[in-house]
């Protein structure tokens, strides 16, 4: 069944949200309070370029959080659950955040821009105020803000030599997560080596939103010669590359998990000096053992266009797991899914069912990522 999304001046817009309606957007999703586009019309063909060419997505809704003074340091790492003492400046870090009973909340890059001024590039939740109230809670010397800064996305295969065409053969030599400091034509941006695929790509962090339509039509211009597109993060390629979904995948508020469940406990420093929010609760969660993970599934049956609601996972009749997000992987020729399983489900089972829409679907296990 197909929904319109109302446009109206409840939820914000990201800079470049009147080029993607020039370009031809034809649907949205809400993510951090802004529209987020979903495709422009042709997902398959977008899913195609990001694959085989490279595509441009605005990605303004993956808002910053910035911690900026003397002990901003000290509250990233008081918030983080990994150990951040020897990021380095220019250097990103993918980080867990839980809460006070080790639920994951959220699952950022931190990037360290200097000693005292870190951004949390955030999934979709509101740690702003989250941070906000810490940094007041403990008297920490330390402004915690939304700076003005908006991504916009260039991923796939053709991206490197697209945005070495736009700022020189040095962007070949940043590392994953790494970034640096620049400018296009006098629009300020952050460069980051980074993005929500494993198609490869970098991220433009856009300094002042004044600037978003020339940004992006510099972009789209110079991707000519790459056939470049307009597109959005795409979900059927998240899914094939295992990649975590704060929101599909785990929600403190709708399907909590904590960060050993959705494959994240290698990123969790506990043995370590510091102390985070969340470090008692997980030291407990290790010591009682982690009782469920991270899986891939497959789903029997016809194509799937996707899925609007966690399908809880039965085993004789006994609900042993959720999945959170399937699609059709065209890839594979089969329905494929990432979900939380119990640990007592051994791998490659196949006495698993799920209903959608009043239909049951046979589920069996798999590892991930479905595709490397």
């Amino acid at each position: 069944m197909a929904f319109s999304l109302g446009i109206g001046s409840n939820i914000r817009k990201s800079p470049y949200f009147d080029a993607t309606v020039a370009d031809g957007v034809q649907s949205f999703s809400v993510y951090n309070h802004m529209y987020l586009p979903a495709h422009f019309g042709d997902p398959q063909g977008e899913y195609e370029r990001l694959l085989n060419g490279v595509a441009m997505w605005d990605v303004g809704a993956q808002r910053q959080v910035e911690l900026l003074g003397p002990d901003a340091a000290q509250l990233a790492q008081y918030i983080c659950a990994r150990d951040i003492s020897d990021t380095a400046v220019g250097q990103g870090r993918y980080v867990p955040i839980c809460n006070h009973d080790g639920i994951l909340i959220n699952d950022p890059v931190l990037l360290k821009l200097s000693a005292e001024q870190f951004w949390l590039s955030i999934a979709d939740s509101d740690i702003e105020l989250w941070a906000s109230a810490i940094a007041a809670e403990r008297g920490l010397e330390v402004r915690v803000s939304e700076p003005d800064v908006s991504p916009l996305a260039v991923q796939g295969p053709k991206a490197a030599a697209l945005i070495a065409q736009l700022f020189g053969d040095w962007i070949h030599e940043l590392k994953y997560f790494w970034f640096r400091e620049t400018s296009l034509q006098d629009i300020p941006l952050v460069l980051a080596r980074s993005g929500w695929s494993k198609q490869g790509g970098f991220e433009l962090y856009l300094r002042d939103a004044v600037y978003g339509r020339q940004l992006w039509d510099l972009v789209r211009e110079a991707g000519h010669t790459y056939d470049i597109g307009p597109g959005a993060p795409n979900d059927v390629e998240r899914l094939e590359s295992g990649l975590l979904s704060y929101g599909a995948d785990a929600r403190a508020q709708t399907f909590p998990a904590n960060p050993f469940e959705v494959g994240l406990g290698k990123l969790v420093d506990l043995d370590g000096p510091d102390d985070f929010i969340g470090k008692q609760a997980l030291l407990k969660i290790r010591a009682d053992g982690v009782k469920r993970r991270l899986s891939g599934f497959f789903v029997q049956g016809d194509p799937v266009a996707g899925s609007e609601h966690p399908a809880p996972i039965l085993q004789n009749g006994v609900e042993v797991g959720s999945i959170g997000e399937m699609a059709y992987s065209s890839r594979l020729r089969k329905n494929i899914a990432i979900g939380i399983i119990s640990n007592d489900i051994s791998d490659f089972a196949d006495n698993l069912v799920i209903s959608i829409n009043n239909a049951t679907h046979a589920v069996t296990t798999t590892a991930l990522p479905f595709i490397r």
